[in-house]
């Protein structure tokens, strides 16, 4: 594996920011010391806000034209990718991820989707003309009546641990090519990774105060970012508890908030589609040890093939590899923390409490004295109302349901506070995405899956508020302003 990114401080408005106190990172795979990373001062979090607020009001990268934000961006993300040994084995060490998952999916895919989101914000119109009333025409009232999508202004975006770069990008790039100026805070678990936009916005030229990459090991910081008056837009990505506490703290502001959140999803299995279902359940727990807050961990199935299913998971969770991520032989990682391994091992016996059965695995593997890791394991679980199936656990569990009929199939999947992604596989395609239409979720995938910029992603109840990628995520970086235009009488 190449070195980590070398650099250890804070990005704040053009320049390099270094703290007294230092947040130590560590590495879920064996729990060494990765390394310490300075923790931004909260006056110089206030800086990065007030430097983004006078950047946005003096127009100095909103006002440019957007062809030229663009090719300045393109530079940006060629600075990213030009990093990519590095970047990875940043990911690698911070995150615990397999190298496969951080360099295909997260740094490939995400620049993928950043590159296709510039695409895209410049193939969309942004000022249009619409219909005016013939009788306010006719009285020659009004000539004109215009729709501008005009930039939010400044905007703080948060990040979670499990997918810092991806996240990070599909926040970031959108926000910014629309003549944003972003603040990002990456989780405390995953600093290091982020540091690179902060070095990629000097090679790339942005105007001093477009972009801030700040740190911090605590909540006061994101606390100040999502409370304050100068910021116009939060967009986070992370668990339900904590957007609540986000919309929260946004309120008194009336700012706009964007948030991903939690989810419980379901992938359901039609009768002519089981023998599908044991490459469903590796998806689920392969590569990100099922910390995805997308991961379908409700499989459902037709009752009368549930033991089948159980057999065939059991035998597919029996093959993986779980250990080092450095390993291009390993498929599974460890969890993030000490505190998530004891998530896994709390559902698991609710799970079991509450008439559920542990088919394979549920505890840590043996020959593994170091690291956070679990074992893939499969419930089998009596009902819905499980705690394994209501909670969204974000670890290798994936909890196997039988269905009487499609009817109680799509009523289990909608049974849950969540509504961020689900599945259908069936060889009738037609029947599958009947199945799926009827689902109360952001997004569905029948028998296939893409992840683009131009296909939208975000959550039904409480998975969520606004979307993320795709022409409405575009748009969720934008204010929009009607100017009706008439001749002064």
């Amino acid at each position: 594996m190449s070195d980590i990114i070398p650099e250890r401080r804070s990005y704040v408005a053009g320049e390099w920011v270094e703290g007294e106190q230092w947040l130590a990172v560590e590495n879920p795979a064996d729990e060494s010391h990765v390394a310490d990373v300075s923790v931004t001062p909260l006056p110089e979090i206030e800086r990065a806000v007030v430097e983004a607020r006078d950047s946005f009001e003096r127009g100095v990268w909103s006002d440019v034209p957007a062809a030229e934000r663009a090719r300045i961006l393109y530079t940006f993300l060629d600075h990213v990718e030009a990093c990519r040994d590095a970047l990875v084995a940043t990911m690698v060490a911070e995150a615990g991820q397999p190298i496969a998952f951080a360099e295909r999916a997260q740094l490939q895919g995400g620049l993928a989707v950043a590159r296709g989101a510039i695409d895209l914000y410049l193939s969309m119109p942004h000022e249009a003309a619409t219909p005016v009333p013939v009788d306010e025409l006719v009285r020659g009232r009004v000539a004109l009546s215009v729709r501008r999508h005009e930039p939010v202004g400044v905007v703080t975006a948060i990040t979670p641990y499990n997918a810092a770069i991806v996240m990070a990008l599909q926040k970031i790039v959108p926000a910014l090519i629309a003549g944003n100026s972003v603040i990002l805070r990456p989780s405390p678990l995953t600093p290091l990774s982020s540091l690179v936009f902060g070095a990629a916005a000097d090679t790339a030229g942005l105007p001093p105060g477009v972009l801030s990459v700040v740190v911090e090991g605590g909540a006061a910081g994101a606390e100040l970012l999502t409370s304050h008056p100068a910021v116009d837009m939060v967009s986070f990505t992370g668990s339900t508890a904590v957007g609540r506490r986000i919309l929260a703290q946004a309120a008194p502001t009336v700012k706009r908030v964007a948030l991903e959140l939690g989810g419980k999803s379901a992938q359901i299995y039609l009768d002519d589609a089981v023998d599908r279902a044991a490459a469903g359940a590796v998806a689920v727990v392969a590569a990100t040890a099922g910390q995805a807050c997308v991961a379908a961990t409700r499989m459902l199935v037709p009752e009368h093939r549930k033991a089948e299913v159980l057999d065939a998971v059991g035998v597919a969770y029996a093959g993986l590899v779980v250990g080092d991520p450095t390993d291009p032989r390993t498929t599974l990682g460890p969890v993030i923390s000490a505190a998530q391994l004891e998530r896994c091992e709390r559902f698991v016996a609710l799970a079991t409490e509450s008439g559920g059965r542990v088919v394979r695995g549920g505890v840590r593997p043996d020959g593994l004295k170091a690291g956070h890791y679990f074992e893939p394991t499969v419930l089998d679980l009596p009902g819905n109302d499980n705690p394994a199936a209501q909670e969204e656990i974000f670890g290798p569990v994936i909890a196997v349901l039988g269905y009487r009929d499609l009817d109680d199939a799509v009523r289990m999947a909608n049974d849950t506070p969540y509504g961020l992604s689900g599945q259908v596989y069936g060889a009738d395609t037609a029947a599958a995405t009947a199945v799926a239409r009827r689902l109360r979720t952001g997004a569905v995938n029948v028998n296939t899956a893409v992840f683009s910029a131009y296909a939208p992603g975000g959550g039904y109840k409480q998975s969520g508020l606004g979307r993320e990628r795709g022409p409405d995520g575009i748009r969720a970086f934008q204010e929009v302003k009607h100017l009706v235009i008439g001749e002064l009488r």
